[in-house]
């Protein structure tokens, strides 16, 4: 069988943005449910107390890849991930943003940190996610966060529908995602441009087409989840229980 040859920048780019628009969790029908109106305050809830976890773990994950980013300009650029999400002070940043969420969801700050009540298909996501960027290769690593080249469209599509059809969310309260589009597209054009430059055979092209997928499927395994616990009912022992450890609870449907 003879070799494949080597992809262009241009054939790399659109084999990668053809992956995301057949993977990309926005096809999910959780995401569907969601951005539609069709979730309960409590799967609301789920979804905001597990996302927590990934938020959470983005900045750790991302400290791994900087660690082994030898050149200077590209630690400066991808540190710039870290401040997001952590915040140059108290009161900033993505995650305590995410935490004005689950605060107005009536979950304690303490319970939510604790990560006690998420799924264990939430941890095991997110936690191989956090090792698959420490231990394969540092292009992989790089290219497995270019799920955020279509993120802005489904951050807008979120926002939209979760206003238009929960009255006890807010722009307030969804605060987390005013910030993403602009962050996401400044990111996803640095890691575009890293792994047309760096993917220098076509085996290493594959590479950064099969991290982007296993990134894909880190996002859907978490819905799956979420679907399989909250809207099927089959929550597994040591979840989050709702109308529990929580400071009220609505009790109620979208």
């Amino acid at each position: 069988m003879s070799a494949q040859p080597l992809l262009s920048p241009e054939e790399l780019e659109a084999k990668l943005r053809q992956t995301g628009a057949e993977l990309y969790h926005h096809r999910h029908r959780f995401h569907r449910r969601l951005h539609t109106g069709k979730c309960t305050y409590t799967e609301v809830q789920a979804w905001a107390l597990n996302r927590y976890y990934y938020q959470a773990m983005i900045p750790i994950k991302d400290a791994t890849i900087l660690t082994r980013m030898a050149d200077s300009e590209d630690r400066r650029q991808w540190r710039k991930r870290i401040e997001d999400h952590d915040g140059t002070g108290n009161g900033d940043g993505g995650i305590e943003r995410w935490l004005k969420l689950t605060d107005s969801l009536g979950f304690p700050r303490d319970y939510v940190i604790s990560t006690r009540g998420i799924l264990p298909g939430t941890r095991f996501a997110v936690e191989a996610y956090t090792e698959f960027c420490r231990t394969r290769s540092l292009l992989q690593a790089v290219a497995s966060s270019l799920t955020e080249l279509f993120s802005p469209a489904i951050i807008s599509e979120r926002v939209t529908g979760m206003l238009a059809h929960y009255d006890f969310v807010s722009k307030d309260t969804l605060a987390y995602f005013s910030k993403r589009p602009v962050q996401a597209k400044r990111d996803s054009d640095f890691a575009l441009d890293y792994v047309k430059k760096h993917a220098k055979t076509r085996a290493e092209q594959n590479s950064v087409v099969e991290a982007l997928e296993f990134k894909c499927s880190v996002l859907w395994a978490q819905l799956d989840a979420l679907w399989s616990a909250y809207v099927d009912g089959a929550i597994p022992p040591g979840a989050w229980v709702p109308g529990t450890h929580t400071l009220h609870d609505r009790g109620r449907a979208a």
